[in-house]
């Protein structure tokens, strides 16, 4: 059950990664600018995004198998429509009717694995659901440029359509028929928990808040500017309006999330590391190419030559780290992640700021991925294991909309990071120094290496707080 559960995360993440190795194509198959083409990853992580707080609401109405087929279904149907858009407007309509498909995957994957396995076999289980976060970042760019050579950037989304068909055939035939919780685990309310009615004005305030949050970090990615301008006021709105969701669902016997979960100590807990470390080691990973390409002017293939021993790390630390959660006390490896991501963060920093060599970058990196191997999902695990049945969906829902809007805040803040220590040495900032000649980038070489070095403060930061978290709480975390 694990390994099908696996096969649909795994489209969700490889389509995450897929259309910016796609974007070029895109630009010269439907003869559009390259910021409109970009929209064809925008659109799709709006649309998932914008679908998580739904998803244990969802479950409780509809029970998670039928949930998690049926946005299978939602996923590969749309897929196929994006593979045959006929311009840029409806590739990007239908890329966000993907994600929302897409958004529904991951927690109620989660919420199955959790309820289907005995608390003590949860971490083997949680840890084939790792797989598709280590495999697909590594898996997307390579399919992708490979279809793009043999056939055409469509192919990257019309191979979805196989696969999809495999996995709602295995999925219908192996996930537990009842998925529900049991009317004895679920609070009375009036038609039973099937009936409650949905929170209208906290989906807005919660899902509003959370695409206005993505899309404002997305525009920060952009050079100093309108854009960037644009992209602080829609995060500014977006943390305004989920702050307001907050504080009302505080109030609320009945929120669209419980944010009741927060009184057990491991949720706490894992929600701290989650929104420390995450943020972090998601942000990291945007400056590693910048410093590649824009500092030593070498070629982008080169970046994935560079990034390939740390997914190799992730992968292999995720899945023994994970499965040792049901064996050794999780603080220790909670404790030993967040140190060994400390420690990369730290090697990072100094190798970028000063203009080490390529081994010592490559150490750090792998170093990090260690790291955040041994803490991400073994975080998750613990925090979510000994939640009740009815308990599951919720907390679910709660980490996977956490881990989305924390990948998004780390591209934030390096982005702002970024843009402001390079515009500080160059008039046109980034665009600037990715337009530099051989012989001016060498000549201003030690000074944008501090400067993109500079980008790994925060997150370095950060991962300090996340280490903190995990050594002054030994017993956030039980065994």
């Amino acid at each position: 059950m694990g390994l099908s559960l696996a096969l649909g995360g795994l489209m969700v993440v490889v389509d995450t990664t897929v259309t910016a190795v796609a974007v070029p194509a895109i630009v010269a198959g439907l003869d559009v600018p390259l910021p409109a083409a970009q929209w064809a990853t925008i659109a799709y992580l709006l649309g998932l995004v914008s679908v998580i707080p739904l998803a244990a609401r969802s479950m409780d109405r509809f029970g998670a198998r039928r949930v998690y087929l049926v946005a299978l279904l939602v996923f590969t149907v749309f897929s196929a429509l994006v593979g045959v858009a006929w311009d840029m407007v409806s590739l990007a309509v239908f890329r966000f009717l993907q994600g929302l498909g897409g958004g529904l995957l991951n927690p109620v994957a989660m919420a199955i694995a959790l309820r289907a396995a005995p608390r003590d076999a949860r971490g083997r289980l949680m840890s084939l659901l790792v797989l598709p976060l280590v495999i697909g970042p590594v898996l997307g760019p390579l399919l992708a440029g490979w279809l793009i050579d043999v056939a055409s950037w469509r192919w990257i989304f019309l191979i979805n359509v196989p696969v999809g068909v495999l996995a709602l055939a295995v999925c219908a035939r192996v996930l537990p028929t009842v998925s529900a919780p049991p009317p004895s685990a679920v609070e009375s309310a009036p038609g039973g928990a099937a009936r409650r009615p949905v929170d209208w004005a906290g989906l807005v305030l919660l899902s509003g808040g959370a695409v206005l949050a993505v899309l404002g970090g997305t525009l920060l990615e952009q050079p100093l500017g309108t854009m960037f301008v644009a992209g602080l006021g829609l995060l500014a709105a977006g943390a305004g309006m989920l702050a307001v969701f907050v504080r009302r669902a505080r109030g609320q016997a009945d929120p669209l999330i419980d944010l009741r979960l927060t009184r057990h100590r491991p949720v706490r807990t894992g929600l701290g590391v989650l929104n420390t470390f995450g943020p972090a080691y998601f942000g990291s990973m945007t400056v590693l190419p910048l410093f590649v390409v824009g500092v030593r002017g070498d070629p982008a293939a080169l970046i994935g030559l560079l990034t390939l021993p740390s997914a190799l790390t992730v992968g292999l630390v995720a899945q023994v780290a994970t499965r040792l959660v049901d064996r050794i006390p999780g603080r220790w490896i909670i404790r030993t992640g967040t140190a060994l991501g400390a420690a990369g963060g730290a090697g990072l920093l100094t190798a970028c700021v000063t203009d080490a060599g390529y081994p010592w970058i490559v150490a750090a990196s792998v170093l990090l991925s260690a790291g955040s191997g041994a803490t991400l999902m073994p975080a998750m695990t613990l925090s979510l294991r000994d939640l009740d049945h009815a308990e599951t969906p919720q907390g679910t829902t709660l980490f996977a909309l956490v881990q989305q809007l924390s990948s998004a805040a780390g591209g934030a803040v390096v982005a702002i990071t970024l843009s402001m220590a390079v515009s500080a040495r160059l008039p046109d900032g980034v665009a600037g120094m990715l337009a530099l000649g051989p012989e001016a980038r060498a000549a201003l070489r030690p000074e944008l290496a501090t400067a993109v070095g500079t980008a790994y403060l925060i997150p370095m930061i950060l991962l300090v707080l996340s280490c903190l978290i995990a050594f002054r709480r030994p017993r956030a975390v039980p065994s």
